[in-house]
This record gives structure tokens, C-alpha cells and sequence, in this order.
């Protein structure tokens, strides 16, 4: 054993990751007979670098893995990437300094996958510092032809179902990225504008007030709405007004969605400013105007703004307003506006042929689905219930974009629709034909890809059929967790499950994990422009591996938690600590013998019992913790026992029979032995889920040998024994313990050495069982105390602070 050493995690986590790593320690049996525990691994974004959420949230997860792993569980934790997106997009054009829109569609795909290729290794590479215990060798990235494949096929199979369909229609459109998204896509952000009322003139003359904050739009504008009982306006109903500026001619029109009490009562719809715009489009069959460009400028028929931006457009049309007399007041707001997630920019409304997945009429199902998964936290199940209960659209899932998974179909010249054939995927319509078409038929190809998500949509599938045609696959689906973060809920946790659901009928997983966010040490979110970011590859340069997941561990699912570095600092004291006092144990190990009798050896001084007992507690809870998915319980019981129990009473009291056996008998060493033995050995697996590199040191210098394992992440979890669960002893432990604190703090406030001797204990208390429990663990607190003699009394002049017992020392 190399003791004498001290521990630096600078050398130890990567020697132990490649070890790990190259052994194949957590790769999955394919052939296993055990109960298996599948993981569906978010995939992360490959959009730069590992930030701090991914090591907060994929250290989580882990702790799960690891855990069920130690409980004897195989289990099958791929690695992927997700590489098909805007953010991979946006990093390539930054990092190549090249503009998508400027390049051949072939061309920028070359370059994307050549700079994944080049960068992918080293992105993953941030998730082996901090210790994940996937399969590394186990991987796919959500461009590769693999993934194309499935995700082809999912649409494939969802089509064969009547549940894809192509149409021209009113979609939520990115003009910063010139593509359509899903409603998931969108985030509510508060800006600041005004809210302007202006007027438009009935046929007869009379001037109606509409209030907009958008009169950019009046180009749009093909009817005014008002509540069909709402007094003011019913004369109206049936008759035309005059939009301002454009005077174009438009109904007026009762519809019960018209708010009486918004505004003046009466709207202008216009083709599109939102969604009630499209239902009135749809159900009064009203005329489409479209004077918004996909890049976001108005369009000619905006007629003396075409070319200007939306913004620009805005401030004009204003003030042409202003001048005509038509603006009758304005008034500055705060309203909430839907940007998308990526582009940060409002999201228009145009009309665009686009392909849907169909899913709208599914929204009790969804729920039951919900309903039915293992919520960690429960409460994130609220956010999923909220989002179904708010759809509105069916899912768009083709995108505008020229980096991703193809849509794998071709159409002829009378719009007929051609499928891929399953076996000829993966498929790009842009090179291939599909085997369904007649020879020599002209055929058009798609040329939009997929939605990001609907991919991702498939990393159930993504993940287990990399074990396809080999035994453990059948054990794999459904998938037993999917962790993520809170943010994605209605993303990838929602379409996931949708899509499952839809050509399965069943969920895609038994549970879900969801973990919180990071915030900057004040509770803002980190951002770049704020200056607040910390990077988890500075903290384990600084710290460790292991310190960062400590920190992790110390917030429950679902928490958000400010990063405060004094709490990486505890997780850097904890290794430090751990190291010592194995060193301090293992050099008294030496000579133990844990096999035959040795093994089943009762201990019998009180202080072993007291520790045992304590010890089998701590076991017993932490397992029901973990069970639960509530690491964080489980590290706050073991931190305490540890750094209380074990290291500042135990070992000190414990010393004298380990370094005098001949004063104090063999028997009493060898039961110091085989607690001190057990309780290390217990404590470092229960940490090892959260700090994998410390406890794999210690394990691998004492214990592997000892349980002939090779890791101790491969090892048995430890089981809690009742038997050895003895409130009695607890108490007398406890006495001692406190007596022993007592005289302590009489020497710290007398300035005497710890190590300071006296003649004489002197305890006044009359109770028999007192002086028996006292007699029982007589020489431990004898020699932990240096005195000579322990004597009882009436009355004396200390006091301990738990079981008030008057206390004496003589010198």
C-alpha cells in the first residue's frame, strides 16, 4: 500500500478515468443475467463547451447510475451527442467564420461534419473529467447514419399510421434563422412597447378607436372583431370600415373570443399577429394577406415600407399616423412576447408549407401518459400537465435549415407524395430516388430536414438498438429513467413520450429525474453578457473532479442552486479528510484477517457496538435515500457520520487499543479492527456514487484485494444489518462521548494540551446504571482522556452538555 504518499486528484482522476475507460469497468454485459437499470442519456448540445449545468445535472445522474450499479443492477448507460441542430449550426459558422446562407447546401454539410469530427472528442472529453459512468465505447451522435436511420423510420412508421401530413398553413416562423418551430421552441420574454390607439372610418363616416401594438401590421388587417352581446359595436355587425393609411375595405365581424373588457372592445385581425388571428383566419374563411418576408421585412404589399425591418416599419408607420390625425393616443407598456429559443428573436407568423406530425386530438392521453411515469421531484409534473393543457398547434417538425436529418420523401409534378422505402434508409432526397417511384417519373425532392427535437424525440431508440440483435437488448425497453434538466420538460421529455406513445403505446421510460439549474453565487442566471459564467473546467483545475460533484450532490432534484465556491471547497476537505483517515485505518489493517472467524467476529467493547450501531443506521437510511433518487440525503448522512462519528470521536478514542495491544489485549485490537475495517470500507461505497476517483484510490490500495474486485464501483452496496442496530449502546456511546467533550472543552478554556494528563475523573452522578454504562467503556475513556482513575461522586464543578452530568478533573 502506497501511504505515505498524499493524495493529488491532478494525477489520480484522469489515471482513473482511463483506467475505467480502458478496462470497460461500466460497460453493460451484453449477455448479463442480472435485472438491468437502462439510462436514457441526454445527449448533450454540441454547441462549444461543457458548462457548469451539465456538470451539476450529469453529475446527478450518475450518482443514480452508480448507485444501481453498486445494488447489483447491469447498467446500460450509453453516450451520445446531439449534433444536428442551430446551436451546432452556429458554433460552425462562428468557429469557421462562414455564413450558412452564402454556401452550397453540400458544401456547408462537408464542413459541418468535418468540424465535428474534429471537435466531437474533445467535447466529450469535459464529460470523462468529471467522471460519468457511461459506456464510452457505447455512443452515437444524432447525425451520424445510425441516427438517421431510426429517425427516418420513426417518420416512416408514423406516416404508415396516418399521423404525418404536409399542408400550407399559417407556422410560427424564426426570421433570424429563416425556418419554422414548434411551439416549444418559443420562450416568453418581457419587452417594452407601446400599445397605440388609432382609428378606423366606418362607411358611413363614424370613427371606430382599435387599440395594436403592432401597427406594422395594418397592411394584414382583413376584419375588425367585437363580442357578439357588446352594445357599442352590434350596430356594426355586417358593415365594412376603412383600414388607416392602406383604406382597405374590411368586415366587421362578431366573435365571442372578442374581450369586451381589452382595450375598447373592438380588434383588428390580421394575417398573422397571433394565434387568434389563424382561428378567425380559418373559421370566418377570411382573405390572407402576407406582408411579413421570412427574413423578417415587410413585403411589397406593405407598399411604401417594403424592405424595411419590422422595427423600422413600426416607427414609421407611426408617425405617418401622427401626422394623418389617425393615432388617437399612446401609451408606453411591458407585455410579453414569444421569441425563439435559440434566435432570441420575435417570432412571426407566415404562411409555409410544412410537414406536421398529427397529435392534437391526444391531449388526455398525453396527460394519462404523464400520469403514469415516477416523478423526481413529483411537483415537475405540473410543468408537462400545463404544457399539454396549452397546446394548440400539432407538432411542425420540418425545418428550413440545410444542416440535418433529411425528410425522406420526393414528390412528382402533381404533388403526389413518395415515402423511402425502409431498407434503402438512411436516404437524402437530394442524391437518392425512392424505390416506390415508377422508372423515368420526374420527381421534386424535399428539401427540408427535420426539427432537431424530432430526432431527439428517438434517443430511446437511438440508445438501446446500438445493443440490437445481442441478449440484453429485449431487457431495454421500456427504458427504467430518463434524467434531464427542467428547462427541456416541454421539449424533449414531451416529444419523446408523445412520439413513444404514438407508435408504441406505451412510455418510453418508467421514471423521470429532472434536475434544477445552476445560478451565479448572487441567484442570477449566468449569461455571458452579465460576465457571470463559471467554467466546471476551471473548478476541477482549481479543486477536483470529485469536488464538483460533492457540491452537486449537496442540492435535491428539481433545486436550482447558486454556485457558492466555499461549498467545493467542503467536497475538496471531504477528499483530503477521507484520504488521512483511510491512511490513518489502513495502516492498522495491515494484520487483519477478515476471512473465517475473523470474519464473523462479535465485537464487544462498547464503543465498536456504538459505532456499529451508528454506522447500520446511516447504511439504512442512505440505501432508502438513494432508492428514492435523494442522493442528496444520503451525502449529508454519511458527510456527518463521517467527519463526527467516525473521525472526530472514533479514531481518537479508539488509538490506544491500536497502538498498545499489549497494554490493552489483542482481542480489543482486533475488535477495533473489524470496526474500523467496516465502517471504512461502508463509508467509502456509500460516497463512491458521488466522489468515484477518491474512494476508487482507497478502495484499490486495502479492499479490492480483500473482495476481490476489481473496482469499487463494481462492488456489492452495503447491506444494513438490524441486528447490530442497539439503541442501548447508542446511549452509553453517547455518554461517553459527551464526557468526553466536556473535559475537552475544560482543557480548550484552561489553554492545556489535548494531551494533558490528570489523576483522577471525577463524576457525580449516583445512578448504579450510570457507573455500569461508565465501568463498561472504562479504559477507552481512560486512555482517550489520559487519566488515571475514574471515581463517582455527588456533585463536581463541570458539567457535559448532553446528559448534565457533573464533571471533576484532579491534577
Amino acid at each position: 500500500m502506497e501511504l505515505s504518499k498524499n493524495y493529488d486528484p491532478k494525477e489520480a482522476e484522469p489515471r482513473w478515468q482511463k483506467h475505467w475507460e480502458d478496462s470497460h469497468t461500466y460497460k453493460a454485459d451484453i449477455n448479463t443475467k442480472k435485472k438491468v437499470y437502462s439510462i436514457d442519456t441526454p445527449p448533450p448540445t454540441v454547441s462549444g463547451r461543457m458548462h457548469l449545468g451539465h456538470a451539476f445535472s450529469f453529475s446527478q445522474q450518475d450518482f443514480i447510475a452508480r448507485y444501481k450499479r453498486m445494488r447489483g443492477y447491469e447498467v446500460y448507460y450509453p453516450f451520445g451527442t446531439d449534433d444536428n441542430g442551430l446551436a451546432t449550426e452556429k458554433l460552425v459558422q462562428k468557429e469557421k467564420k462562414v455564413n450558412a446562407a452564402h454556401m452550397e447546401r453540400e458544401a456547408f454539410i462537408k464542413l459541418c461534419l468535418d468540424f465535428l469530427k474534429e471537435e466531437r472528442s474533445k467535447f466529450v472529453q469535459d464529460w470523462k473529467n468529471i467522471g460519468m459512468s457511461c459506456d464510452f465505447n457505447l455512443t452515437y451522435s444524432t447525425i451520424d447514419d445510425y441516427s438517421r436511420k431510426i429517425s427516418q423510420k420513426s417518420f416512416l412508421d408514423l406516416a404508415k399510421e396516418g399521423l404525418v401530413y404536409r399542408k400550407e398553413a399559417p407556422v410560427m416562423w424564426d426570421t433570424m434563422f429563416q425556418t419554422a418551430i414548434a411551439q416549444a421552441e418559443l420562450v416568453d420574454v418581457e419587452k417594452k412597447s407601446f400599445f397605440n390607439d388609432i382609428f378606423f372610418t366606418t362607411e358611413d363616416g363614424k370613427q371606430l378607436i382599435i387599440g395594436t401594438t403592432r401597427p406594422e401590421m395594418l397592411g394584414a388587417c382583413v376584419a375588425l372583431f367585437a363580442h357578439p352581446e357588446d352594445q357599442r359595436y352590434k350596430k356594426y355587425f355586417g358593415k365594412y370600415a376603412y383600414s388607416p393609411l392602406y383604406k382597405a375595405r374590411v368586415p366587421i365581424l362578431p366573435d365571442e373570443k372578442a374581450d369586451p373588457e381589452k382595450g375598447t372592445g373592438i380588434v383588428m385581425c390580421c394575417t398573422f399577429g397571433d394565434q387568434t388571428d389563424i382561428e378567425w383566419y380559418k373559421k370566418h374563411n377570411l382573405p390572407l394577406k402576407m406582408i411579413i418576408t421570412r427574413d423578417g421585412k415587410m413585403d411589397q404589399a406593405a407598399g411604401k415600407y417594403a424592405g424595411m425591418k419590422i422595427e423600422e416599419a413600426r416607427k414609421e408607420i407611426i408617425e405617418d399616423l401622427k401626422k394623418s390625425g389617425l393615432l388617437v393616443k399612446q401609451r408606453e407598456i411591458t407585455h410579453t412576447v414569444n421569441v425563439g429559443e435559440r434566435s432570441g428573436q420575435p417570432v412571426e407568423i407566415i404562411n409555409s408549407k410544412q410537414w406536421y406530425v398529427h397529435y392534437l386530438d391526444q391531449k388526455e392521453r398525453f396527460l394519462q401518459a404523464a400520469e403514469e411515469l415516477k416523478w423526481h421531484p413529483q411537483h415537475m409534473k405540473h410543468r408537462l400537465d400545463n404544457w399539454i393543457k396549452g397546446l394548440n398547434w400539432d407538432w411542425s417538425v420540418s425545418r428550413q435549415r440545410k444542416f440535418g436529418v433529411p425528410i425522406p420523401v420526393w414528390y412528382d409534378k402533381h404533388g403526389k407524395t413518395y415515402y423511402a422505402d425502409e431498407s434503402q434508409l438512411p436516404v437524402d432526397p437530394l442524391k437518392d430516388r425512392p424505390k416506390s417511384a415508377p422508372k423515368g417519373i420526374e420527381l421534386i425532392p424535399e428539401h427540408d430536414v427535420f426539427d432537431t427535437w424530432f430526432t431527439s424525440a428517438s434517443s430511446p431508440f437511438l440508445a438501446i438498438n446500438l445493443a440490437e440483435g445481442k441478449p440484453i437488448h429485449s431487457k431495454l425497453f421500456p427504458m427504467n429513467l430518463r434524467p434531464q434538466a427542467h428547462d427541456i420538460i416541454n421539449f424533449w421529455l414531451f416529444y419523446t413520450m408523445a412520439k413513444t406513445q404514438l407508435l408504441h403505446g406505451v412510455n418510453p421510460w418508467a421514471e423521470v429525474a429532472i434536475s434544477g439549474f445552476v445560478l451565479d453565487p448572487k441567484g442570477e442566471k449566468m449569461s455571458k453578457s452579465k460576465g457571470n459564467v463559471i467554467a466546471p473546467q476551471d473548478v476541477i483545475q482549481k479543486f477536483s473532479a470529485d469536488a464538483i460533484r460533492f457540491w452537486a450532490a449537496t442540492s435535491r432534484l428539481g433545486e436550482d442552486l447558486p454556485y457558492q465556491e466555499k461549498d467545493v471547497l467542503t467536497g475538496q476537505k471531504f477528499v483530503t479528510k477521507l484520504w488521512n483517515a483511510s491512511k490513518f485505518a489502513l495502516l492498522h489493517l495491515e494484520d487483519y484477517d477478515d476471512t473465517g472467524k475473523e470474519k464473523e467476529r462479535k465485537v464487544t467493547p462498547v464503543f465498536d457496538r456504538w459505532l456499529l450501531s451508528k454506522l447500520h443506521k446511516v447504511i439504512k437510511e442512505s440505501t432508502h435515500s438513494f432508492e428514492h433518487h435523494e442522493y442528496a440525503k444520503t451525502k449529508s448522512e454519511v458527510e456527518n457520520f463521517f467527519w463526527h462519528t467516525f473521525c472526530d470521536n472514533y479514531m481518537e478514542i479508539v488509538k490506544d487499543r491500536l497502538y498498545n495491544p499489549d497494554v490493552r489485549g489483542t482481542e480489543e485490537r482486533k475488535s477495533a479492527q473489524h470496526a474500523l475495517y467496516t465502517t471504512l470500507l461502508s463509508v467509502l461505497k456509500m460516497i463512491a456514487p458521488i466522489m468515484p476517483h477518491i474512494t476508487e484510490e482507497i478502495y484499490g490500495l486495502y479492499f479490492a484485494e480483500k473482495e476481490g474486485k476489481k473496482s469499487i464501483h463494481l462492488s456489492a452496496w452495503p447491506e444494513s444489518n438490524q441486528d447490530l442496530i442497539d439503541e442501548k449502546i447508542e446511549l452509553a456511546g453517547d455518554l461517553g462521548v459527551d464526557i468526553i467533550n466536556a473535559v475537552r472543552k475544560y482543557k480548550s478554556a484552561q489553554q492545556l494540551s489535548m494531551k494533558e494528563g490528570f489523576t483522577r475523573l471525577i463524576l457525580g452522578n449516583d445512578d448504579l446504571e450510570f457507573h455500569q454504562m461508565i465501568k463498561s467503556m472504562e479504559a477507552d475513556l481512560k486512555a482517550v482522556l489520559n487519566v488515571k482513575e475514574i471515581v463517582f461522586v455527588g456533585q463536581t464543578s463541570l458539567e457535559s452538555d448532553k446528559f448534565n452530568i457533573k464533571i471533576g478533573l484532579v491534577k
